[in-house]
């Protein structure tokens, strides 16, 4: 069997990569980085990828993209994911809420936030969990109310990734109280300008304030910015999910970890004077980590080939999600046993290993079994719909 990418698609990332070689910056670590440079060159990097025709390859030529296949598009996924995704918070747009948009968007909302998203201008944060309502989405509370020829939104919402940077929320909010509260709910484009709205970093062991609270005081939304019908937000909620979990390529980021740890076992030498790589524990580390890349690469390659064929389903999305958020805590945890006691430095410090790698990815690699939806939730989704087992 055949696992290659197409001639084509493996031409065009030699040349990505010989242009993010030329963009990036010396100091570029990360997105996950403290460091106030991070979200104004994100949007002069997408800003040049859309110059490029780059920024949102697999798109319709009508909303800003080339119609590339979805082969090229995982060349960009994998290669951002690799590089510490330079494209800041706009992968939200082009994997999810773009997408989202084309699908259940009118044509007047098409034509007024698919475009600048395509021309890498504009930053979106998505507006879900709130402090009772996490994995049980549907139990939230922020409420949009109807007022003066608008909607009027009071409530919270917790863990919203670079709202900080934002232009725009998407906001998944309660409009029918009176409804079962699946029912109940619409999906809003909020201007994070507008005013009623505060935004609290949340400081967090990872260093970096990537988390935020956003609290909402009779902030005035348009009722030209309700995505879908009203009162049917959670669909559309469900399939924004869907669309995050397949742009997500985590495995590739286990690439880059892994040849860093092969490049260190094979040049560090122990006590006694012999390579690290001679230790049958490290070895037997490597091989397992090797192995289960390999098996996250494909898991992920499946769910590109399905969409290619017009096959995909909401299953095999689920299981590479879980596998791959937790291959990233593996490798984090047997890249610090590797590396000893000094891995718990951080970059930046001349005695850190690896410049700190292992320890930033392993305390960022963290929530990614909460993000996109909780591996719980994820493995109910493979219980229920892949192996028709009971609720």
């Amino acid at each position: 069997m055949e696992f290659e990418f197409p001639a084509e698609a493996e031409q065009f990332r030699e040349e990505l990569r010989a242009f993010m070689d030329a963009e990036l910056p010396e100091w570029w670590k990360g997105l996950f980085h403290d460091d106030d440079r991070i979200y104004p060159f994100t949007r002069e990097f997408c800003m040049k990828l859309a110059e490029r025709d780059w920024l949102t390859m697999s798109w319709p030529v009508e909303h800003g993209g080339v119609d590339a296949d979805v082969w090229s598009q995982m060349v960009v996924r994998e290669e951002m994911w690799a590089a510490g995704e330079p494209r800041g918070p706009q992968y939200m747009s082009l994997n999810y809420i773009g997408p989202m948009l084309m699908e259940f968007g009118t044509a007047d909302q098409q034509e007024r936030f698919l475009k600048p998203m395509a021309a890498g201008e504009v930053m979106w944060c998505q507006g879900f969990s709130e402090p009772e309502a996490g994995s049980d989405l549907a139990a939230l509370s922020t409420k949009a109310t109807d007022a003066d020829g608008c909607f009027l939104v009071n409530g919270q919402k917790i863990w919203t990734s670079y709202a900080t940077a934002a232009d725009w929320c998407l906001l998944l909010c309660r409009t029918d109280p009176g409804e079962r509260k699946h029912h109940g709910l619409s999906m809003l484009l909020v201007d994070m300008n507008t005013p009623g709205i505060t935004v609290r970093p949340i400081d967090s062991m990872g260093g970096p304030k990537e988390f935020n609270e956003v609290f909402f005081d009779d902030v005035e939304v348009p009722y030209d910015c309700l995505v879908g019908p009203r009162g049917d937000g959670w669909r559309v909620a469900m399939s924004t999910l869907a669309h995050e979990r397949v742009g997500a390529a985590l495995h590739a980021r286990v690439k880059v970890l892994l040849d860093a740890l092969i490049e260190y076992v094979t040049t560090t030498k122990d006590e006694n004077g012999q390579p690290l790589a001679l230790r049958p524990s490290v070895r037997s580390g490597l091989v397992r980590l090797q192995a289960r890349y390999r098996a996250a690469r494909l898991l992920c390659y499946r769910i590109v080939s399905a969409m290619a064929a017009g096959v995909a389903n909401d299953v095999d999305p689920a299981v590479s999600k879980v596998f791959s958020s937790e291959l990233n805590i593996l490798i984090g945890n047997i890249g610090l046993d590797i590396v000893g006691a000094r891995g718990q430095l951080t970059t930046g410090d001349g005695l850190a290993p690896l410049d700190g790698l292992m320890n930033d990815h392993w305390v960022h690699s963290i929530p990614q079994p909460i993000a996109m939806g909780t591996n719980e939730i994820q493995r109910n989704i493979i219980a229920q719909r892949g192996l028709g087992l009971p609720r």
